[in-house]
């Protein structure tokens, strides 16, 4: 016969509310601070899983750990497609400020780049360093959509980070949208999205609007600026 709360001793209230099942999976960190259970989008040696976003070989330029972006090659993708999942992006800026004319580059023109989950929902890369632009298209935006929390961008140069945690949007069976998605990011460790909808696919132009899709690629922008990445993984959620 089962005892009654009052009859209970103070340890077998306490087990009452006690869950042992399931355990959670052992996960390490290695040096490089690359989860155990994460894939390795992009070690520094070679583009092997990346291809042009046209189809094609990934035509950017791989040096000294990081691959850089070859203006004109176009954007490029994972080979491999995801949906909810753990980002992160080292990437950094050229020192280069200026044009060939020695005119400072300013706004949108300061080495531009994006990350982009599931190829449709950015969140921005700028040179935010000192330089003013529209607050939804600075470094930590979602773009045109979530101004970031604050701006954490360090100098040209610097390398920096994005530590991103996306929910992919979810449709029903007829292509009805059900769920937004969803981020939170980090900007060299500080929060710059905490847990914020997106609205839809993130457009230079016009409002966003959502259609239908299952899992797809992360995306890496050639806005004509010789951005660099390095170190690069997810986890799958």
């Amino acid at each position: 016969m089962a005892l009654t709360a009052a009859e209970m001793e103070p340890w077998q209230k306490a087990e009452v509310t006690e869950v042992w099942e399931p355990t959670p999976e052992i996960v390490t960190v290695d040096k490089n601070n690359i989860p155990s259970d994460a894939t390795v989008l992009f070690d520094g040696t070679s583009l092997n899983q990346w291809q042009s976003a046209k189809e094609g070989e990934a035509k950017w330029l791989l040096k000294d750990g990081a691959m850089t972006v070859v203006a004109g090659t176009g954007d490029i993708k994972t080979k491999a497609t995801f949906c909810d999942a753990q980002l992160h992006v080292e990437w950094k800026m050229p020192t280069q400020i200026t044009n060939e004319k020695g005119e400072l580059l300013t706004g949108q023109g300061r080495n531009n780049s994006g990350v982009f989950l599931q190829q449709r929902y950015e969140i921005q890369i700028l040179d935010s360093y000192n330089n003013k632009t529209y607050a939804n298209g600075q470094a930590g935006a979602v773009y045109k959509q979530h101004i970031p929390l604050v701006n954490a961008t360090k100098a040209p140069g610097e390398w920096q980070s994005y530590d991103i945690i996306f929910t992919a949007p979810v449709f029903d069976a007829a292509g009805k949208l059900k769920s937004k998605a969803k981020m939170t990011a980090l900007h060299n460790g500080v929060l710059v999205q905490n847990h914020v909808e997106i609205q839809g696919v993130t457009e230079w132009i016009g409002a966003p609007t959502y259609s239908a899709h299952g899992c797809d690629s992360i995306r890496l922008q050639d806005h004509g600026n010789p951005v660099s990445f390095r170190n690069i993984w997810i986890r799958e959620l």
